[in-house]
């Protein structure tokens, strides 16, 4: 009995009751924790503080991942896991139902909806069939992902075709991966469904496209040639130019893809041309101004201008290209947005070395596509006449 006495009493020294502005605090600690031996060691001893409140830090713990920083996250995450597991073991049930309404949330951190997810799994397996089904459309890429494939496991279980082709397309309604993507459209293409995957995604199919410019021994990338002179100087690509290019003079001219997954492929649809340099350029008309992705994938340098801004750029040559392999986040202004985009080329003789191509979509921060607007007037990078 005195060694139970004794040790309820040191519980009670170590642990003691944390008020709610203890955990305020504790949680703008680790909010604000930058790297460094002092900083852990203060970020250490809020985690500490945290666990001694036990589950009723959990949501305010969990409401401070938004916006976190990636060192932050992963303070908040060890304490959150410590209070699970340090509730678990001492046989106290986690507020089950706040939890759940936390991960449907989609205002919250993404990353910490799924950890408390993931942590009630491990309890509740039907959690999944409570709350997977209504994920479709959700604001974080994993639980559509779980979603889709719920679906596609049911599709794909039916016998009669015909009745799996509304689930096919359900899924396909909030499918943002690459091969989750391919595999609705499989099915539906083999039941004789039309499936538009280019739209699907966003990829811009339609271009403008002039050059080639010199690219000779790399130096081309740094160089500013034809249109880009005209965005230096604050002004916007002419597309009635004609301009000195490698070889001779250069105008613009249309070109487009069919390609699923919108790759313009310069080498194949024009020419490969060696140690030079390309400008492509089309519009995107918004009906109001919005923040975006324009995510790409090319194996070849580029800079890609928005409205005469420089967003992002990469030199580096025949390194593997994939869906989504760059993700730029814009804000694009309502009414016609121009993309100017310069992709190089090296001399690289070599077989892997000869890809000249780019793929470029706009959608939101889940991959979902966002598409033009129809009412807005644009730019018609079929003529490159202005309308």
């Amino acid at each position: 009995m005195r060694l139970l006495i004794a040790s309820m009493l040191l519980t009670t020294l170590v642990l003691p009751d944390v008020r709610a502005d203890d955990t305020t605090g504790a949680i703008k600690v680790l909010r604000e924790v930058q790297p460094g031996a002092v900083d852990s060691a203060v970020a250490r001893d809020a985690v500490q503080q945290l666990r001694a409140a036990g589950s009723q830090a959990l949501l305010p713990l969990l409401q401070g991942f938004r916006d976190a920083s990636p060192l932050t996250v992963n303070w908040m995450r060890n304490a959150f896991e410590q209070i699970a597991d340090a509730e678990t073991k001492a046989g106290r049930k986690l507020p089950q139902r706040e939890l759940e309404a936390f991960v449907r949330d989609q205002k919250q951190s993404p990353f910490a909806r799924r950890l408390v997810y993931e942590t009630l799994k491990r309890s509740d397996a039907g959690i999944e069939n409570r709350l997977i089904p209504d994920m479709l459309l959700d604001a974080s890429p994993e639980f559509r992902r779980d979603a889709v494939a719920m679906l596609i496991a049911e599709a794909s279980a039916l016998p009669d075709a015909a009745k799996a082709t509304p689930l096919y397309r359900k899924a396909f309604s909030g499918a943002v991966h690459e091969d989750q993507v391919k595999t609705i459209a499989e099915a539906l293409r083999k039941n004789h469904e039309e499936v538009d995957i280019q739209k699907h995604f966003g990829f811009l199919p339609q271009w403008l496209i002039v050059g080639p410019f010199d690219n000779k021994d790399g130096k081309g990338f740094a160089t500013a040639s034809g249109p880009e002179l005209d965005v230096n100087a604050s002004k916007a690509p002419d597309l009635q130019a004609e301009y000195d290019g490698q070889t001779d003079k250069v105008r613009w001219q249309p070109i487009a893809t069919t390609d699923d997954y919108g790759v313009v492929d310069i080498a194949k649809q024009i020419e490969n041309y060696k140690g030079s340099m390309m400008y492509a350029t089309t519009t995107w008309a918004s009906d109001k101004e919005q923040q975006v992705e324009i995510r790409l994938g090319t194996p070849n340098s580029w800079k890609l201008w928005v409205n005469g801004t420089l967003v992002f750029e990469r030199e580096e040559y025949h390194r593997s290209s994939q869906l989504d392999q760059y993700r730029v986040p814009v804000t694009l202004k309502a009414g016609s947005n121009t993309l100017l985009f310069k992709i190089c080329q090296n001399e690289q003789t070599q077989d892997w070395a000869q890809r000249y191509q780019y793929q470029i979509r706009i959608c939101n921060s889940t991959g979902s596509a966002l598409l033009p607007s129809t009412s807005t007037a644009r730019s018609d990078v079929r003529s490159g006449v202005r309308q």
